[in-house]
């Protein structure tokens, strides 16, 4: 990508509305217009989707550093339509053994460091999935390191937030603080090293990274900041290639990612909730009070029902009661029965979803994530963020060695056998915002475009993370009428009003494919994305 494109995408990252893209030879959708147009030019030069969505999400990691890191997680949902078979790839954390608790206190510690998944899940899918070579699909993310870019308003509003963290060591100086203030927007961000790392992971493999050079200094410096994670723990990771969850809405099929990504799980159990309430006769949530109600029960009851889910490699998770109809009958009368709960608390989120369909039909739907607040415990390695993905760990602590549960929601959805939509969403309303996208281009027939623009419910308010004392609630987007937010808030649930287009609402990176073939997608406004095809 010569210098005056990556500009031009550089100034296209902003907040706000987005325009539409459709075509019949393939479509990717991020939220940045270069990771966007990386995944692009991989499909024009022969590559599947699983080699764009896995380029793309490297080249990520150099221009997002603030959502996603190579020392994070990576996990993907992808459908072959050669052969009709949809995979899922876990790349998630794992506990290190000798972590025994892990406290809010412990954040901007080595403590905070979970062994990662990203290139291990990087690499076996590229192996099971990709057609192109490793060294073609990260050439890419190592030229985008080395020559830099411009800082966008979007990066440089997050580093200023995590100003004091990320510019506690060596390595976050020499990045962000030249001349020992913060880097400003419209200045080159340049990262030598991380393009090394990259340079070294082409040419060594996973070995570098979990049992090489990369490896010892990892460790070393996780230790040295009061971790415990240990060569024997990175030693130890492997993927897991496991079975999709799958259920039924209104005669589409549903498959989605499983526990313990529980986030796809719960999109199929709330479609099953949403299949019990008359909701062509209601309405959408944003003109009915009634729909509304339920739709925000059902996500956050579900949503917090799942933070009790477990790492089904060591406790047996009912994956088959969950996403069945009958469970989600008996779970509506006993809703009906019961107050609405207080909504569960929120963790600051950091993530990045890539959907790209190619034009022979296979989808891949790709979360990777920071996990946590941007640059929480401030550590780097040879140019790689260490990121805090144990913030997940406060929510439930997995067995040693176990996996994390996280609310990661890659879904693909079918109509005769053939995928019509497939998407995906980073931050704490991710599930909130599937779901409502999901029944505003299903049930109503709205087109893509609309869709991500329309005013939106989220997740859990972080207002109890900045103050413990205040009353947990929901965020709703202003732009949702003010009479029906009334409506809801008086049957008892808790809402925090925020602005329109609110970044904690999630960024639908979804695309529409339509009977003939058309391919429709449109980067969500709440992030600084785009979408491009073929």
């Amino acid at each position: 990508m010569d210098a005056a494109t990556r500009a031009q995408l550089t100034d296209q990252a902003r907040f706000g509305r987005k325009q539409p893209a459709s075509g019949r030879d393939g479509m990717a959708v991020t939220s940045h217009p270069i990771v966007t147009q990386t995944a692009v030019d991989i499909l024009r030069g022969g590559g599947n989707a699983a080699d764009a969505a896995l380029g793309a999400s490297v080249a990520q990691a150099v221009v997002e550093p603030h959502m996603t890191t190579i020392c994070g997680v990576l996990s993907m949902l992808y459908y072959d339509a050669k052969t009709g078979e949809t995979t899922y790839l876990n790349g998630s954390m794992n506990r290190p053994k000798e972590l025994t608790s892990f406290l809010p206190t412990d954040l901007p510690t080595g403590k905070s460091v979970a062994v990662p998944g990203f290139w291990a899940a990087f690499e076996a899918g590229l192996e099971r999935h990709g057609s192109k070579s490793k060294s073609e699909l990260v050439a890419p993310a190592i030229e985008l390191a080395r020559d830099g870019f411009d800082v966008y308003p979007f990066l440089y509003g997050m580093a200023f937030e995590q100003i004091g963290t990320l510019g506690r060591y060596p390595g976050g100086r020499e990045l962000f603080f030249p001349d020992g203030r913060l880097i400003e927007v419209g200045e080159p961000l340049r990262q030598p090293a991380l393009a090394d790392t990259l340079e070294n992971l082409v040419s060594e493999g996973a070995d570098y990274f979990y049992r090489g050079k990369f490896a010892q200094k990892l460790v070393d410096t996780v230790q040295r900041a009061g971790g415990v994670m240990t060569l024997e723990d990175l030693d130890e990771y492997s993927v897991r290639w496991v079975e999709p969850a799958r259920g039924t809405y209104r005669g589409y099929d549903v498959v989605a990612s499983p526990p313990p990504d529980t986030g796809g799980t719960h999109v199929i159990e709330i479609l099953n909730l949403l299949e019990l309430i008359p909701l062509a006769e209601w309405g959408p949530p944003t003109d009915s009070a009634d729909t509304l109600y339920w739709m925000l029960r059902f996500c956050g009851e579900v949503f917090d029902d799942g933070g009790r889910l477990r790492d089904p490699e060591f406790f047996d998770v009912p994956l088959d009661l969950l996403v069945s109809k009958e469970y989600a009958r008996q779970r509506f009368e006993l809703m009906k029965m019961s107050a609405p709960r207080p909504a569960p608390t929120a963790q600051y989120p950091g993530s990045n979803h890539v959907t790209v369909v190619d034009g022979e039909g296979n989808v891949a739907s790709i979360l990777h994530s920071v996990m946590s607040l941007p640059w929480t415990n401030g550590l780097y390695v040879d140019g790689v963020q260490l990121w805090a993905g144990a913030a997940h760990f406060l929510r439930m602590l997995p067995p040693a060695g176990g996996r994390g549960t996280c609310y990661v929601a890659p879904t693909i959805i079918f109509k005769d056998g053939a995928p019509v939509l497939t998407a995906g969403s980073p931050s704490v309303g991710l599930i909130q915002n599937i779901v409502q996208n999901t029944v505003n281009l299903l049930d109503f027939g709205v087109g893509i475009e609309e869709s991500v623009h329309r005013p939106r419910f989220g997740g859990p308010s972080l207002a109890t993370m900045i103050n413990p004392a205040a009353p947990p609630g929901y965020y709703i987007e202003s732009d949702i009428d003010e009479s029906l937010r009334d409506e809801v808030a008086s049957r008892g649930v808790a809402l925090d009003v925020c602005n329109p287009w609110n970044f904690h609402s999630g960024s639908y990176e979804g695309v529409h494919i339509a009977d003939d073939g058309t391919m429709s997608a449109c980067a969500d406004p709440r992030r600084a994305g785009k979408a491009l095809a073929v």
